[in-house]
């Protein structure tokens, strides 16, 4: 269900630091996750907007569009104690305009892409945009919660 390409590119985005963030989805026919898009842009705005403005269709219908993300996020320390990398999984299923089929099938499938991925420092469940706000995600990651 995972393609090879996926854990390539997580591969060389934690081993190469030349990308900063994968996003994934599942094909138009549900059956497979594939890379929907690779970026070594570090602006977080940039990447949020892509993630909240997915689309995913159905028999004919189009709704919000559930995605998975791997980011690779930087943060400094309290006290200046230095900066740190974090790779951070991101599973985001919008609560309101999601079509059910995407939203189920997506929910079912993200145990496969993370299994798939080794090195995965924390995991983000995003419902709402105010879940994948850069401060919110910083907060919990920075203090080992996520």
């Amino acid at each position: 269900m995972v393609t090879a390409d996926c854990v390539n590119q997580f591969n060389d985005l934690k081993l190469k630091k030349q990308i900063k963030y994968i996003i994934y989805k599942l094909s138009d026919d549900y059956k497979q996750i594939v890379v929907e898009e690779t970026s070594s842009d570090p602006d977080w705005e940039t990447f949020q907007n892509k993630i909240l403005n997915a689309k995913a269709s159905y028999k004919g219908k189009e709704g919000k569009g559930p995605r998975y993300a791997v980011y690779d996020f930087q943060y400094e320390l309290e006290a200046g104690e230095g900066t740190r990398n974090k790779i951070v999984f991101i599973s985001w299923s919008p609560d309101e305009g999601t079509l059910v089929f995407p939203r189920m099938t997506y929910a079912s499938s993200k145990e496969a892409l993370k299994n798939a991925l080794n090195g995965i420092g924390a995991e983000v469940q995003a419902n709402n945009e105010d879940e994948i706000e850069y401060a919110t995600i910083l907060k919990d990651i920075s203090k080992g919660k996520r």
